[in-house]
């Protein structure tokens, strides 16, 4: 995908490609010309709403009339929104997908912040409304169903906005990087007798010194450090420096500007002059913060349109200024004033110590449940035991009765008779009757008497 810069200038950090090291040993003359193969790889803006973003302008440039306008709007064409009333001229199975993708981005919000108020207790809730609501400036809060123009030009402000904060956020994250290992190195002090603490602090300090001597850094944009590039990571002759040569082959997307990530790509010989990841003493969250310096230094001095993109025009006339040539001696963070004061590291440590008491409430909290939950287990497992003893006392009882030939007993022990021991019963007690009657026709004569006496 390929944008035009003025849509670079707003949203092209998400549509960037890191800058690929160009082959040392690459023969010059295939060097010169810009590469055919690029190798691309989209650069995740680190916003919130990355992936919505991405994804409008993918639909955006399926339109042809967007896309043309795009191609030829300025910064200020999109600044001041005349770009977003473009959006009425588009396609309907491009507004459809954008409404579609605008539902979507609201369902995924709901979901967020439907999770963070079932996992936040009340008051943290209340300090954090302002960011839960701060999650839907990139959307038009009265219209949730449809994709407008009103919609366009609150992703491209949200979105200006934010990548220009962006920068001041890394440093701000640095400080805080910084306060919390000075943080953690008192407190590592304090914990060690007097003579551990004094070898340990010179353990320290003899790191820092190591750190210090490092080979000279050049100003970054400065000829020699582009000459240094253009000869070591490029491989060709120092001798034959050519700025328009160098920006072409430093344009690694071929989109006619060097963005951020390309910039940044420049500066590696410098940072391995300072830092090595396996150096113990160098710090990579300290080389990071460095490459942002320089990036920024650059951008200064060279981006003259402040639209975050280096041109070549401008890179041509940075090369035409004394400090190309002869620049000040760059300072690393060694050299500067610390990121942070005394009093600052004071506030951070009492926001710790607060932290750590509300978690230590938290974990007490738990721990009662846990107690709770433990107490619960007993009693049930007792009843469970209960219910198996009853269980087996019964199992065992019928067993019995089978073995002694009783009758087998009710719920309530009484006894259960079948109707074939009822039978029996009741003729056991017709018996005797039946045998009197039998005997007593048995005693009958066989015959009548014959000469019984006639009474008239």
């Amino acid at each position: 995908m390929n944008l035009g810069p003025c849509w670079l200038v707003l949203l092209s950090i998400c549509l960037e490609v890191w800058a690929v090291p160009i082959d040392r040993n690459a023969a010059p003359q295939e060097t010169h010309a810009p590469q055919e193969d690029k190798q691309e790889d989209n650069v995740d803006t680190g916003l919130y709403y990355d992936r919505y973003l991405r994804e409008v302008i993918e639909v955006l440039e399926t339109d042809p009339h967007f896309r043309e306008k795009l191609q030829t709007a300025n910064t200020e064409d999109i600044k001041n929104g005349r770009l977003s009333k473009e959006l009425d001229l588009v396609g309907h199975h491009v507004r459809t997908r954008l409404d579609e993708l605008k539902r979507q981005e609201v369902s995924r919000l709901r979901m967020l912040l439907k999770a963070k108020l079932d996992s936040t207790n009340t008051q943290s809730l209340q300090m954090d409304h302002a960011s839960l609501l701060k999650q839907f400036e990139h959307l038009d809060p009265h219209n949730q169903n449809t994709f407008e123009a009103k919609d366009l030009e609150l992703l491209i402000s949200t979105a200006t906005k934010d990548l220009e904060n962006y920068d001041a956020e890394r440093h701000e994250e640095f400080k805080r990087y910084e306060m919390l290992k000075e943080h953690e190195r008192r407190e590592y002090l304090k914990g060690l007798d007097q003579e551990k603490r004094e070898k340990e602090e010179r353990r320290m300090e003899e790191l820092k010194e190591k750190h210090r001597k490092h080979p000279k850094v050049n100003a970054p944009g400065s000829v020699a450090q582009l000459r240094e590039v253009w000869e070591e990571t490029d491989g060709l002759d120092p001798t034959e420096f050519n700025p328009k040569t160098f920006f072409k082959l430093h344009d690694t997307n071929g989109d006619g500007v060097l963005d951020e990530q390309e910039l940044e790509a420049l500066f590696a010989k410098e940072l391995e002059k300072v830092y090595d990841p396996k150096n113990e003493e160098d710090d990579m969250m300290e080389m990071e913060e460095e490459r942002l310096r320089m990036r920024e230094h650059v951008m200064k001095n060279v981006d003259v349109n402040q639209d975050r993109l280096v041109s070549l025009e401008e890179f041509l006339k940075s090369t035409d200024k004394k400090e190309f040539i002869n620049p000040k001696e760059w300072d690393t963070l060694d050299d500067t004033k610390p990121v942070f004061t005394e009093a600052e590291l004071q506030r951070f440590e009492a926001e710790l110590r607060t932290k750590e008491e509300e978690l230590g409430r938290r974990a007490e909290s738990l721990r009662q449940e846990q107690d709770l939950l433990k107490e619960r287990g007993k009693a049930l497992e007792a009843q469970r035991k209960e219910y198996q003893q009853a269980v087996l006392e019964m199992s065992q009882r019928k067993e019995k009765q089978a073995v002694q030939g009783q009758p087998p007993t009710g719920p309530n022990g009484e006894l259960q008779f079948h109707q074939e021991i009822q039978k029996l019963e009741d003729q056991g007690a017709k018996a005797p009757v039946e045998q009197e009657v039998q005997e007593a026709h048995n005693n009958l004569p066989a015959e009548p008497p014959q000469n019984l006496p006639i009474h008239n």
